[in-house]
Protein backbone atom coordinates (compact mmCIF):
# COMPACT_ATOMS: atom_id res chain seq x y z
CA UNK A 1 0.00 0.00 0.00
CA UNK A 2 1.08 4.01 -0.29
CA UNK A 3 2.51 5.07 2.24
CA UNK A 4 3.65 8.32 1.70
CA UNK A 5 1.45 10.82 3.18
CA UNK A 6 0.05 13.83 0.36
CA UNK A 7 -1.27 15.71 3.17
CA UNK A 8 -1.27 16.62 7.29
CA UNK A 9 -4.65 16.46 9.33
CA UNK A 10 -6.00 16.36 12.61
CA UNK A 11 -7.60 13.04 13.54
CA UNK A 12 -11.53 13.90 14.30
CA UNK A 13 -13.67 11.02 15.94
CA UNK A 14 -16.55 12.07 14.57
CA UNK A 15 -15.45 12.39 10.99
CA UNK A 16 -13.93 8.88 11.52
CA UNK A 17 -17.27 7.25 12.26
CA UNK A 18 -18.93 9.50 9.68
CA UNK A 19 -16.82 7.93 6.99
CA UNK A 20 -17.23 4.77 8.09
CA UNK A 21 -20.83 4.86 7.61
CA UNK A 22 -20.42 5.83 4.28
CA UNK A 23 -18.47 3.02 3.38
CA UNK A 24 -21.01 1.00 5.24
CA UNK A 25 -23.84 2.12 4.02
CA UNK A 26 -22.72 1.97 0.24
CA UNK A 27 -24.77 -0.09 -1.75
CA UNK A 28 -24.23 -4.07 -2.37
CA UNK A 29 -25.13 -3.50 -5.82
CA UNK A 30 -21.89 -1.07 -6.86
CA UNK A 31 -20.08 -4.36 -6.87
CA UNK A 32 -20.50 -5.24 -10.36
CA UNK A 33 -19.44 -8.97 -11.92
CA UNK A 34 -16.71 -8.16 -14.80
CA UNK A 35 -16.17 -11.38 -15.31
CA UNK A 36 -12.69 -12.15 -17.31
CA UNK A 37 -11.58 -8.62 -18.05
CA UNK A 38 -9.77 -6.25 -14.95
CA UNK A 39 -11.22 -2.89 -15.02
CA UNK A 40 -8.33 -0.13 -15.08
CA UNK A 41 -7.79 1.40 -11.56
CA UNK A 42 -9.26 4.74 -12.39
CA UNK A 43 -12.33 2.67 -12.65
CA UNK A 44 -12.63 2.29 -8.88
CA UNK A 45 -14.37 4.46 -6.28
CA UNK A 46 -14.00 4.13 -2.71
CA UNK A 47 -18.11 2.65 -2.72
CA UNK A 48 -17.86 0.07 -5.78
CA UNK A 49 -15.85 -2.77 -6.87
CA UNK A 50 -15.59 -5.46 -9.12
CA UNK A 51 -15.51 -9.13 -9.31
CA UNK A 52 -13.30 -10.73 -11.74
CA UNK A 53 -12.17 -14.21 -12.77
CA UNK A 54 -8.04 -13.97 -12.39
CA UNK A 55 -5.06 -16.38 -12.01
CA UNK A 56 -2.94 -15.44 -9.17
CA UNK A 57 0.74 -16.29 -8.55
CA UNK A 58 2.67 -15.84 -5.72
CA UNK A 59 6.44 -16.26 -5.06
CA UNK A 60 8.12 -15.74 -1.65
CA UNK A 61 11.27 -16.53 -0.16
CA UNK A 62 11.92 -19.86 1.88
CA UNK A 63 12.78 -19.24 5.20
CA UNK A 64 13.97 -15.46 5.02
CA UNK A 65 14.05 -15.07 8.37
CA UNK A 66 17.28 -16.93 8.68
CA UNK A 67 19.40 -14.75 6.28
CA UNK A 68 19.22 -12.06 8.69
CA UNK A 69 21.45 -14.74 10.72
CA UNK A 70 24.33 -14.42 8.65
CA UNK A 71 24.21 -11.31 6.71
CA UNK A 72 24.50 -7.24 7.60
CA UNK A 73 21.36 -5.42 6.23
CA UNK A 74 22.67 -3.31 3.71
CA UNK A 75 23.83 -6.99 2.15
CA UNK A 76 19.80 -8.29 3.44
CA UNK A 77 19.02 -4.84 1.32
CA UNK A 78 21.11 -6.03 -1.53
CA UNK A 79 19.83 -9.95 -1.26
CA UNK A 80 16.19 -8.51 -1.64
CA UNK A 81 16.38 -5.79 -4.46
CA UNK A 82 17.76 -8.35 -6.59
CA UNK A 83 15.12 -10.73 -5.97
CA UNK A 84 12.09 -8.36 -5.91
CA UNK A 85 13.62 -6.46 -8.84
CA UNK A 86 13.63 -9.72 -11.14
CA UNK A 87 10.32 -11.14 -10.10
CA UNK A 88 9.02 -7.56 -10.98
CA UNK A 89 10.34 -7.60 -14.26
CA UNK A 90 9.36 -11.28 -15.47
CA UNK A 91 6.06 -10.85 -14.39
CA UNK A 92 5.88 -7.15 -16.29
CA UNK A 93 6.89 -8.81 -19.26
CA UNK A 94 3.44 -10.26 -20.02
CA UNK A 95 0.43 -8.25 -20.78
CA UNK A 96 -1.57 -10.07 -19.14
CA UNK A 97 0.26 -9.29 -15.99
CA UNK A 98 -2.73 -6.42 -14.29
CA UNK A 99 -1.50 -6.25 -10.72
CA UNK A 100 1.78 -6.55 -9.57
CA UNK A 101 2.29 -6.27 -5.92
CA UNK A 102 5.10 -6.69 -3.06
CA UNK A 103 4.68 -7.58 0.44
CA UNK A 104 8.22 -8.12 2.40
CA UNK A 105 10.18 -10.83 0.49
CA UNK A 106 6.79 -12.10 -1.41
CA UNK A 107 6.18 -10.67 -4.76
CA UNK A 108 2.75 -11.84 -6.26
CA UNK A 109 0.79 -10.46 -9.64
CA UNK A 110 -2.61 -11.17 -10.66
CA UNK A 111 -3.00 -12.11 -14.23
CA UNK A 112 -5.94 -11.95 -16.99
CA UNK A 113 -6.52 -15.26 -18.04
CA UNK A 114 -9.88 -15.58 -20.26
CA UNK A 115 -8.59 -18.59 -21.99
CA UNK A 116 -7.21 -22.31 -21.50
CA UNK A 117 -3.67 -20.85 -23.31
CA UNK A 118 -3.38 -17.76 -20.60
CA UNK A 119 -2.92 -20.14 -18.11
CA UNK A 120 -0.71 -21.74 -19.53
CA UNK A 121 1.23 -18.87 -19.78
CA UNK A 122 0.86 -18.36 -15.91
CA UNK A 123 2.89 -21.79 -15.57
CA UNK A 124 5.72 -20.26 -18.26
CA UNK A 125 5.97 -17.15 -15.81
CA UNK A 126 6.89 -19.85 -12.94
CA UNK A 127 9.11 -20.84 -14.70
CA UNK A 128 11.25 -18.31 -15.84
CA UNK A 129 10.82 -17.43 -11.84
CA UNK A 130 12.32 -20.60 -11.25
CA UNK A 131 15.03 -20.18 -13.83
CA UNK A 132 15.62 -16.58 -12.84
CA UNK A 133 16.64 -17.84 -9.00
CA UNK A 134 19.05 -20.10 -10.38
CA UNK A 135 21.28 -17.59 -11.95
CA UNK A 136 20.62 -15.20 -8.97
CA UNK A 137 22.17 -17.75 -7.02
CA UNK A 138 24.91 -18.25 -9.12
CA UNK A 139 25.29 -13.98 -8.58
CA UNK A 140 25.05 -14.69 -4.85
CA UNK A 141 27.71 -17.17 -4.53
CA UNK A 142 30.53 -15.29 -6.34
CA UNK A 143 29.61 -12.92 -3.83
CA UNK A 144 29.77 -15.10 -0.80
CA UNK A 145 26.18 -14.46 0.08
CA UNK A 146 23.88 -17.33 1.01
CA UNK A 147 22.30 -18.74 -1.22
CA UNK A 148 18.08 -19.00 -1.30
CA UNK A 149 14.94 -20.82 -2.88
CA UNK A 150 11.71 -19.57 -3.56
CA UNK A 151 8.45 -21.38 -2.91
CA UNK A 152 5.85 -20.36 -6.21
CA UNK A 153 2.09 -21.01 -5.72
CA UNK A 154 -0.41 -20.34 -8.29
CA UNK A 155 -4.47 -20.88 -8.21
CA UNK A 156 -7.39 -19.55 -10.30
CA UNK A 157 -10.67 -18.10 -9.66
CA UNK A 158 -12.77 -15.43 -8.36
CA UNK A 159 -11.89 -12.30 -7.07
CA UNK A 160 -13.35 -9.10 -5.49
CA UNK A 161 -11.30 -5.81 -7.01
CA UNK A 162 -11.46 -2.91 -4.55
CA UNK A 163 -9.91 0.53 -3.98
CA UNK A 164 -9.04 0.99 -0.29
CA UNK A 165 -7.28 4.05 1.71
CA UNK A 166 -8.67 7.18 2.98
CA UNK A 167 -10.12 9.55 0.37
CA UNK A 168 -8.17 12.58 -0.33
CA UNK A 169 -5.26 11.62 1.80
CA UNK A 170 -3.53 10.32 -1.59
CA UNK A 171 -2.83 6.76 0.33
CA UNK A 172 -4.70 3.96 -1.18
CA UNK A 173 -4.20 0.71 -2.69
CA UNK A 174 -6.32 -1.95 -4.85
CA UNK A 175 -7.06 -4.98 -2.46
CA UNK A 176 -7.82 -8.60 -4.23
CA UNK A 177 -10.46 -10.42 -2.21
CA UNK A 178 -10.60 -14.05 -2.33
CA UNK A 179 -10.23 -18.12 -2.14
CA UNK A 180 -8.04 -17.66 -5.40
CA UNK A 181 -5.32 -14.96 -3.63
CA UNK A 182 -5.51 -16.63 -0.10
CA UNK A 183 -5.28 -20.05 -1.73
CA UNK A 184 -2.12 -19.26 -4.05
CA UNK A 185 -0.31 -17.24 -1.24
CA UNK A 186 -0.74 -20.55 0.97
CA UNK A 187 0.59 -23.07 -1.94
CA UNK A 188 3.55 -20.40 -2.04
CA UNK A 189 4.06 -20.52 1.89
CA UNK A 190 4.23 -24.38 1.29
CA UNK A 191 6.30 -25.05 -1.77
CA UNK A 192 10.30 -25.05 -1.85
CA UNK A 193 9.33 -26.69 1.49
CA UNK A 194 10.12 -29.60 3.25
CA UNK A 195 10.22 -32.45 -0.26
CA UNK A 196 7.61 -30.31 -1.94
CA UNK A 197 8.80 -28.83 -5.26
CA UNK A 198 9.44 -25.34 -5.62
CA UNK A 199 6.33 -24.90 -7.29
CA UNK A 200 2.67 -26.12 -6.37
CA UNK A 201 -0.66 -25.16 -8.34
CA UNK A 202 -4.27 -26.10 -7.57
CA UNK A 203 -6.10 -28.82 -9.40
CA UNK A 204 -7.86 -25.90 -11.12
CA UNK A 205 -4.82 -24.92 -12.59
CA UNK A 206 -3.91 -28.10 -13.40
CA UNK A 207 -6.84 -29.13 -15.15
CA UNK A 208 -7.23 -25.94 -17.31
CA UNK A 209 -3.54 -26.70 -18.47
CA UNK A 210 -2.22 -28.49 -22.10
CA UNK A 211 -0.80 -32.08 -21.99
CA UNK A 212 2.57 -31.05 -22.31
CA UNK A 213 2.56 -28.77 -18.79
CA UNK A 214 0.86 -31.52 -17.30
CA UNK A 215 2.99 -33.75 -17.85
CA UNK A 216 5.90 -31.39 -16.15
CA UNK A 217 3.39 -31.70 -12.60
CA UNK A 218 2.38 -34.40 -10.60
CA UNK A 219 -0.16 -35.19 -7.80
CA UNK A 220 0.18 -35.00 -4.50
CA UNK A 221 -2.83 -35.10 -1.17
CA UNK A 222 -2.33 -32.37 1.45
CA UNK A 223 -5.19 -33.91 3.19
CA UNK A 224 -7.94 -34.35 1.38
CA UNK A 225 -7.10 -31.91 -1.22
CA UNK A 226 -5.31 -32.65 -4.59
CA UNK A 227 -2.30 -30.40 -5.36
CA UNK A 228 0.46 -30.64 -8.25
CA UNK A 229 3.05 -29.86 -7.97
CA UNK A 230 6.53 -29.46 -9.99
CA UNK A 231 10.57 -27.97 -10.26
CA UNK A 232 9.84 -26.70 -14.30
CA UNK A 233 12.86 -23.81 -15.97
CA UNK A 234 12.47 -21.78 -18.95
CA UNK A 235 14.81 -23.63 -21.75
CA UNK A 236 16.32 -20.73 -22.80
CA UNK A 237 17.13 -19.30 -20.07
CA UNK A 238 18.69 -22.47 -18.44
CA UNK A 239 20.62 -22.08 -21.95
CA UNK A 240 21.65 -18.72 -20.96
CA UNK A 241 22.95 -20.08 -17.48
CA UNK A 242 24.82 -22.88 -18.49
CA UNK A 243 26.69 -20.36 -21.20
CA UNK A 244 27.17 -18.09 -18.61
CA UNK A 245 27.29 -19.21 -14.94
CA UNK A 246 30.46 -21.22 -14.82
Amino acid sequence: MESKKATTYTYKVDDSASRMDDILDASDNDYEDNKNSIPARDKLTYKNGYYVNVTALFIDIVDSSKLTDGHKRPTLAKMYRAFLSECVAIMNSWDMCKEININGDCVWGVFETPKKADVDNVISVSAQLNSMIKILNYKLQKKKYDTISVGIGIDDGRALMVKAGYSGSGINDIVWMGDVVNTACHLANKAGRGDRDPIIITEQIYNNLNDKHKSLFSSYTDGQITRYEGNIVRNEMEAWYKENCK
